[in-house]
């Protein structure tokens, strides 16, 4: 897997202070994406050993809320079977910090069993996340207002949530 970008100290890609990883790779192409260069698989660097190092270690002070995950799309399968190992060291050296991970695909529709982007690691992956941000950005849809998504389709799911309950629930963010 490879990465374009990393975001220490970020506050807009969920809630509190964040490390936020974009990973590349995207099949889904939006119209209007804001780094369609991510699309690209092999764009920016490989993701090593070293790269996850660095992100555990940016996630050491106690201010850092959580990690997000963005792209290129952090749900192409690919992308999943590199990750899910990451996120294991993750949850495992930082229990009480929260992840946060965005995707362009549509969580009842494609990361679920049957589902167009669900692989052997979705369940694991999706474990580990409190919060999903899903759908396709729709530039005709766009709205800048909104909090911590782009466009109105979009969905800020509750992941642990909706996986006790069965069914989609949506997550309320903090309001500044």
């Amino acid at each position: 897997m490879y990465y374009g970008n990393i975001k220490y100290c970020d506050i807009a890609d969920g809630e509190g202070v964040r490390t936020t990883l974009f990973v590349s790779g995207c099949t889904n192409h939006c119209k209007n994406c804001f780094q369609p260069q991510t699309w690209s698989f092999d764009y920016g660097k490989p993701f090593t050993e070293e790269t996850e190092s660095e992100i555990l270690d940016s996630m050491k002070p106690p201010y850092i809320d959580g990690l997000t995950l963005l792209g290129g799309e952090p749900f192409e399968p690919e992308n999943q079977r590199a990750l899910v190992p990451f996120l294991r060291k993750v949850h495992s050296q930082f229990p009480d910090k929260n992840i946060w991970g965005y995707t362009g695909f549509v969580y009842d529709r494609d990361l679920v069993p049957g589902g167009r982007k669900y692989t052997e690691v979705t369940d694991e992956y999706l474990s580990y996340l409190k919060v999903l941000v899903d759908g396709p950005f729709v530039d005709e849809l766009k709205d800048i207002s909104l909090q911590f998504r782009g466009s109105s389709n979009q969905r800020i799911i509750d992941v642990q949530e909706t996986r006790r309950q069965g069914k989609v629930v949506l997550y309320t963010p903090m309001q500044f």
